[in-house]
């Protein structure tokens, strides 16, 4: 089976070949390996090796968004203004935000040694910025979509893969305007509030699903978000309550134009997953497994493989410090786990990726044994 025909009969349930198998981010994510920017971590020449095995060895899952522009650009302007300057090696980003009388400001930093965004001040601090947030027009943040780069993305990548749609939900939108603190505050204490937020920003996102789905029917989406209302941070009825009921039409609108929901959920997910099912999502990911996740994957197969395609349950602090023989184990484990009973579909993958700019000769060994085992799975 080519790469493209494995993934998508392991999403409709069928049987393959073998199972298939992706790096997650690696062979994901845009990269240039050869962009000399210094914000670049992957033209490092440590990460070369790791790049191609992902592209030559891999069932690659490109994660892709649509291009997303406002819709009234004059309307966002009058509310919104963002500023990039570097500051000490380190690219700053500040939004300030004024309406009704007030001045919110977020500040973001990247640093050039690290993929990653550290969130230093968020746009919204307390309830009464929320109040100010809910009072600006919908066209200071509605959308136009345009799906171009999927379908350019989809006919480059042919049959060594999959085109994945990356899509944020409503509660992650809401919940990234706050700190975390803050968020779960909120969120537990002022929840007709924290509903009105969701309702104010659920309709631009709706409209980006429908309109990508129905322009880029039957592939593959990722929705991220939902771990922000799974435990500690809130209890599983909130999860129903923030999630089920704001991003279930979601996975409604993709399924309608022939596409697959994968739910991305970090940490325990045990309490949480017959919510998940309620919704019916038709996949999750990355399923991590004990002590970062709460379930193991024997467990999740057996009591919901039947309704989901499971995505993981390699965890990246293993990739990354464990040993090659220990880490050998560790994968030839997690495929027994997903045989020991009947299910619908799995991938093998990674949790996550490294983020930083020198991939070691360990990490590389690990990523290399995943391949191997596989390989030799059937």
């Amino acid at each position: 089976m080519t790469s493209r025909e494995r993934l998508m009969a392991t999403l409709r349930g069928e049987l393959v070949d073998r199972p298939a198998v992706n790096f997650y981010e690696i062979g994901g994510f845009d990269i240039d390996k050869n962009d000399p920017d210094e914000f670049n971590v992957y033209n490092d020449p440590s990460w070369r090796e790791l790049l191609e095995l992902a592209d030559e060895k891999t069932d690659l899952i490109r994660m892709r968004s649509p291009v997303i522009c406002p819709a009234d650009e004059s309307c966002r302007s009058e509310f919104f203004k963002t500023e990039i300057y570097m500051e000490n090696g380190s690219r700053f980003t500040r939004t300030t935000l004024n309406i009704c009388g007030r001045t919110m400001t977020a500040l973001s930093r990247r640093d050039p040694d690290l993929d990653t965004i550290w969130e230093l001040e968020h746009l919204l601090k307390n309830t009464d910025d929320i109040k100010a947030y809910l009072e600006l027009p919908k066209e200071a943040i509605s959308e136009q979509i345009d799906v171009g780069s999927l379908i350019e993305e989809d006919r480059k990548v042919d049959d060594r893969g999959i085109v994945m749609v990356d899509t944020s939900d409503p509660l992650c939108c809401a919940a990234s305007l706050l700190s975390m603190e803050d968020f779960t505050i909120v969120a537990l204490t002022e929840q007709k509030l924290f509903h009105s937020l969701l309702q104010k920003l659920t309709p631009p996102l709706l409209h980006r699903t429908e309109e990508t789905a129905k322009a880029f029917p039957g592939h593959l989406w990722r929705i991220f978000g939902p771990e922000y209302a799974a435990e500690p941070y809130l209890p599983p009825h909130l999860f129903k309550e923030y999630v089920v009921g704001y991003t279930g039409p979601m996975v409604k609108i993709i399924q309608k134009y022939g596409g697959y929901a994968r739910i991305h959920c970090h940490g325990r997910i045990r309490a949480i997953l017959p919510y998940i099912i309620e919704m019916g999502a038709d996949a999750i990911d990355p399923i991590e497994p004990p002590p970062q996740g709460d379930a193991d994957l024997a467990y999740i197969r057996r009591e919901y493989g039947k309704s989901l395609v499971l995505f993981g349950n390699l965890e990246i602090a293993d990739i990354e410090n464990a040993e090659p023989p220990e880490f050998e184990k560790i994968v030839s484990s997690c495929l027994r786990d997903v045989t020991s009973s009947q299910g619908k579909g799995f991938v093998l993958m990674p949790s996550a990726s490294p983020y930083g700019r020198k991939i070691t000769a360990r990490i590389l060994a690990n990523y290399e044994t995943i391949i191997r085992i596989v390989t030799n799975s059937n």
